[in-house]
Parts: C-alpha cells; sequence; structure tokens
C-alpha cells in the first residue's frame, strides 16, 4: 500500500495554537486535520439537511440521537440545513471529508457508509466541545479493510440489546467487522431449525465454574442458557449493517463441539456420555469426521447460516482441537486409510478443506483460527492469527489473507494492569493499552507480502465476564487502540493517542458507557 501524505497540522496540533479555539482530537487519527478560523455551534434546533437518499437520512437520525444528551435535544433533518450529508463519488468507499466553519458543517463520503465515518467524527468534536464545534478541514480514509471486533455470547450469554449496544461501540470507533463467536462446548447460541435440539438441550448447561479453572472444583448449581432466534439474528445483522458493520458468524468446527454432541450424541466418535461443559478450557470431545453423517449435518446447518448471514466470510474455527477422540476411533481411523492422510493433524486439515469446498460452492470464503495451518491449508482459506504473530506471518508467506489478532495485543479478556488482585478475575495475561497500540499487523513482512494482510481485530472471550457492565470495563477503552492500528496504523504515535483518548472519553460518557479507567490514570503500567 502506498504510505500516504498527510498535512502537517496532524491530529493532536492544538487548534488554539492558530487562534482558533478548542482542540481538534479524533480517535481514530484522521489522515489529514486543516484548523481553520473560529466555530459552529450544534444545537437541538441545528437542521440536518439531507436529500432523499435513505441511507444518509438514517444516518443523521442515528447521529442525531448521539450527540442529543450534549446538544439538548435531538436535531431534526431536511432538505437544507445547517450541516448538510452529502455522497461524493470521487472519494474511497470508507473515506470521508469533514468541512466545519462558522456558518456550517458539510460531512461528505464516497458511500454512505464514508458519511457514517465522518459523523462519528463530528459527534468526538461536538460532544468534546459541548456543541461548541471548531472550524476545521478534515480528510480521512482507514489503512486496513477488516477492522474488528469478536464478542463470546457462548461461555455468558447476551441479550439482542446487549449485542446491539456492542455493535454501536464498535461504529463508534469506525470498526466495520463484527465477529460473533456463535457456537461453542459451553453452550450452542443460534437456532437451526433442521436441528431443535442444539437450542433445547445445547443451549443450556446445568451450572457454571466459580473462579479460576485452574484452581477451582467449586459450581454456582444454576444453569445458564439462552439463545437466538433466527427472527433476533435478522434483527441484529441489520442493526450491525444500518451502522455499516458486517456480521461474520463463527460455527467452530471440528472442535469446541461439547454442546453440539450433547444435542445430538451420534456426531461425536463414542456418540454418548456427553454434557454441555460447566468448564472452560478445552475437551477431548469433538465432533467425528469418520462418520458422513457429520458432514452431511455441518452442511445443514451452514445452509441455514447462510440463510442469515449474508457476509462474504463465514468463521468456521479450527482452533484447539486434541485428537485423542480420533486415535480411537476406528471411523477416523477408516477415513485416514481411505483418504490416503498421513495422521490426525491431516485429518483435521481434510475436515477443514471439506467444509470450506462446500462454503466455496456456495459463494463463501472461510475464516479459521491459525490452527487450521497444521497439516496443510487451502490456498483460499483466511487465517486468523491468535497464537501470537507467528501464524499470520507464515499464513501471508505461504500466500493467505490474514487478519491479525494475536492474544498478546489483542485479547481484551486479559488484565489490564500489573496488580490484577486489584482487578475483577481475567483469565491470566496483560495487555494494557500501550501493548494493544504496538501492534504491528506486518510484523517481518516484506512489502509484496504485506498484501495479504487483511487487517485486525480485537477478541473479547466471556469466561469470566458474566455481566454487560463488567464486559463493557473490558472492552473499553482499549477497543480505541484496535480502532487506531486498523484505521491509523501509518501514523500512529501513543503519546498524541493518551492526549486525543480524554476527548474519546467524554463520548464514552455522554453514551453512559462503563469503562476501565487504569489508562486515564496512569495506573495500567
Amino acid at each position: 500500500m502506498k504510505r500516504l501524505f498527510f498535512s502537517l497540522c496532524a491530529v493532536g496540533l492544538s487548534c488554539a495554537a492558530f487562534g482558533a479555539g478548542p482542540e481538534v482530537n479524533i480517535v481514530p487519527k484522521p489522515l489529514s486535520v486543516t484548523p481553520g478560523a473560529g466555530t459552529f455551534t450544534v444545537t437541538a434546533s441545528t437542521v440536518i439537511g439531507v436529500d432523499k437518499n435513505a441511507e444518509l437520512r438514517r444516518s443523521a437520525r442515528i447521529f442525531a440521537g448521539e450527540v442529543a444528551p450534549v446538544v439538548g435535544g435531538v436535531m431534526k433533518t431536511a432538505a437544507e440545513g445547517d450541516v448538510r450529508l452529502a455522497v461524493d463519488g470521487s472519494l474511497e468507499a470508507e473515506a470521508y471529508t469533514l468541512a466545519v466553519t462558522p456558518s456550517g458543517v458539510e460531512v461528505r463520503g464516497g458511500t454512505p457508509q464514508g458519511v457514517f465515518h465522518g459523523l462519528q467524527s463530528l459527534r468526538q468534536l461536538v460532544i468534546d466541545g459541548e456543541g461548541v464545534v471548531p472550524a476545521v478541514t478534515v480528510s480521512d480514509k482507514p489503512y486496513f479493510a477488516h477492522r474488528g471486533g469478536m464478542l463470546d455470547p457462548c461461555r455468558h450469554f447476551w441479550t439482542v440489546d446487549e449485542v446491539k449496544e456492542y455493535i454501536d461501540i464498535l461504529a463508534m470507533h469506525k470498526l466495520n467487522k463484527f465477529h460473533w463467536h456463535l457456537t461453542d462446548d459451553q453452550g450452542w447460541r443460534i437456532e437451526i431449525k433442521k436441528y431443535p435440539e442444539l437450542t433445547r438441550v445445547g443451549s443450556v448447561r446445568g451450572e457454571t465454574l466459580i473462579g479460576h479453572h485452574h484452581t477451582s472444583s467449586e459450581y454456582d448449581k444454576t444453569p445458564h442458557g439462552g439463545y437466538y432466534t433466527q427472527k433476533q439474528i435478522r434483527e441484529i445483522v441489520k442493526y450491525a449493517a444500518d451502522r455499516y458493520i458486517t456480521v461474520i458468524p463463527e460455527i467452530e468446527l471440528p472442535g469446541h463441539a461439547v454442546a453440539a454432541l450433547t444435542s445430538y450424541p451420534w456426531l461425536g466418535c463414542k456418540g454418548e456420555g456427553y454434557e454441555v461443559r460447566r468448564r472452560w478450557g478445552i475437551s477431548k470431545e469433538v465432533f467425528c469426521p469418520g462418520k458422513e453423517t457429520t458432514f452431511e449435518f455441518l452442511q445443514n446447518v451452514f445452509a441455514e447460516v447462510l440463510e442469515l448471514f449474508p457476509s462474504e466470510f463465514i468463521h468456521i474455527g479450527g482452533d484447539e482441537c486434541p485428537k485423542d477422540s480420533w486415535k480411537q476411533c476406528p471411523l477416523c481411523q477408516e477415513r485416514i486409510r481411505t483418504e490416503g492422510l498421513k495422521d490426525e493433524f491431516e485429518l483435521q486439515s481434510y475436515t477443514v478443506r471439506r467444509m470450506e469446498k462446500w462454503l466455496r460452492e456456495h459463494g463463501r470464503k472461510i475464516i479459521g483460527w491459525d490452527e487450521i495451518l497444521e497439516g496443510g491449508v487451502s490456498p483460499t482459506a483466511t487465517v486468523m492469527s491468535w497464537r501470537g504473530s507467528k501464524g499470520g506471518i507464515a499464513a501471508a508467506k505461504a500466500g493467505n489473507h490474514v487478519i491479525m489478532a494475536p492474544n498478546v495485543h489483542c485479547y481484551l479478556d486479559y488484565y489490564q494492569t500489573k496488580t490484577p488482585t486489584k482487578e475483577p478475575m481475567a483469565i491470566g495475561g496483560y495487555v494494557p493499552m500501550r501493548k494493544v497500540y504496538e501492534l504491528d499487523p506486518y510484523d517481518q513482512l516484506t512489502p509484496g507480502e504485506r498484501a495479504y494482510i487483511l487487517g485486525v481485530q480485537g477478541n473479547l472471550w466471556t469466561e469470566y465476564i458474566a455481566t454487560f457492565p463488567h464486559l463493557k470495563h473490558m472492552l473499553l477503552p482499549r477497543l480505541a487502540a484496535i480502532a487506531e492500528v486498523g484505521w491509523s496504523y501509518d501514523r500512529k504515535d501513543f503519546d498524541d493517542f493518551k492526549h486525543r483518548m480524554n476527548s474519546l472519553r467524554k463520548c464514552y460518557d455522554a453514551a453512559g458507557l462503563n469503562y476501565a479507567t487504569y489508562f486515564f490514570e496512569g495506573k495500567d503500567e
């Protein structure tokens, strides 16, 4: 990718230095910022001018609701107004320009998506200045195409309204992909009409571990469950699309399958004795690829998934799949022989490639965790690198597309400070804001290999996150660092970022979001 030129008057320079009033602080960092003279004040009586474009009108309504607590009410839209929205085909799809003068505001985008991004920047300025916006010209576009956030509702279930709020948070940070982890050992969360036992049985575990899974054997004796109906899923997919976020579903295979095996025991090698997992960690019970009925089941499940999710990509998991049951299974050993496979690692690759072929024949592409590299991977698969960056580097060098989400930078369920005893219990690790910000998606790659990096993603697993306020405490403010790496990779500056985050914090407050304060208080390092 060509290096992007940006103005000497970059974000973080104080407009006050030019005699123009408040600072311009936007996260993620824009491509260029040129301060002007004067200010424009946004109030509840300010009118948003937009033509008959339905998408722009919808974005205007969303924006008006977001800034209403600060400006004293919800602004109206009309054909003409003080804040004007327009599509400009000369700009790239997600690019936007924002021009503020004492007489008004104009937001232009290459598509309605670009306009939406521009409104998120304007939102920050309006809230930061309590309605008084400094005169400025902003020109901006993202660096990476994939800028994502993952949510795990399997370990702890989140309501439809909570999922929507999570999507709102992604949109605030100009992220454009929502990776939804819908199946795992501890719960199956998506309605599949052909297989009703998946939600009748597989969506509920009898109880949940109390304490850390490495040290505790105590349980809460309380059933935990929930799932999303297909109607609810369509509602969430549309809600995300209205905010220009693509929902990428994850259906785990061949591991992390205990909830499915409990629902339909014939899917496993031993065929009986399963229960929805009450503990965290990895189960040795996985799908049996020695049975044709397993592949029929998976194809039928994905057939319904494809009807619900229009996304180009489908995540098929592929991680943490112990091979113990396969080694003891006559059908799996027969599959290895008849397919000419070397071992159980190649049996996993066979399973992944077979499902990828089916999905490709149905017009979709797969994403898999970096374990799909073991035993060989299809050249058309996209690898999500989570065990550090090593898998992503190897995949890019082999010519596979990659999404970088290394746990040491991007796992937002890790502790945020060096004193975990003063934080809510987490799975472990230590990922402060600076560590997230230091993520380099191009680590060790040549210019040619860099072309295979699609982008970055923050992942939020919820074994130790049981309430939504706690979830937001783990997500924020670290998600902002993920956003800046994805949007502003070529212009990162941590000290400047720290300064601008004080303004984004006001947006968190205006939206009533719970967030961790360690970073703002200087207590995370």
